[in-house]
């Protein structure tokens, strides 16, 4: 998947030291140190830099502000966290951009991420085999999202997905 962070892998010895990393409250201390350093995603467009470490901060700006801020549920997080590091991760593999910007946007019954890059090459949905180890990004979207679609910009695109917050 895009963004994997380096020092997560298989579980060594009795795995303490993975729970502990992974709590809740580093999680949330990591979000709002990434909050605070890059800026609120539903305030303004984030600009990220297109590397594929951006994942990470991507991740954890959508999942403070989705269960934190919205104080909506773990599932629908999980979603939406697994979502934008999809959406961004095609943005740094396939665009080509030094920059792709963030945000996030909620309205009665829904919620919208967009990423924004430079280019104005269209992502296209492949179909996916059971045993390919790439390409399921747009796959993971068009199953998990209840819409999503690409808007063409004078000067790049806009992907993005929504989601349906109250039946979840």
């Amino acid at each position: 998947m895009a963004g994997l962070e380096e020092d997560i892998g298989q579980p060594r010895g009795d795995g303490r030291a993975i729970a502990a990393r992974w709590s809740p409250a580093v999680e949330d201390e990591r979000g709002l140190k990434a909050l605070e350093l890059f800026g609120n995603p539903t305030d303004a467009e984030v600009p990220l830099s297109s590397r594929p470490e951006s994942a990470a901060t991507a991740r954890r700006l959508a999942q403070v502000i989705v269960l934190r801020h919205w104080k909506l549920s773990p599932k629908l997080t999980e979603d939406t966290v697994l979502l934008v590091s999809e959406l961004v991760g095609n943005a740094v593999r396939h665009t080509g951009a030094r920059v792709f910007g963030l945000r996030m946007k909620r309205r009665r019954g829904w919620i919208r991420v967009e990423v924004r890059d430079p280019s104005r090459g269209l992502p296209c949905l492949m179909p996916v085999a059971v045993t390919d180890v790439s390409g399921r990004g747009l796959f993971l979207v068009d199953k998990l999202a209840d819409r999503w679609g690409v808007d063409l910009l004078p000067r790049g695109k806009t992907t993005w997905f929504e989601m349906r917050v109250g039946d979840r």
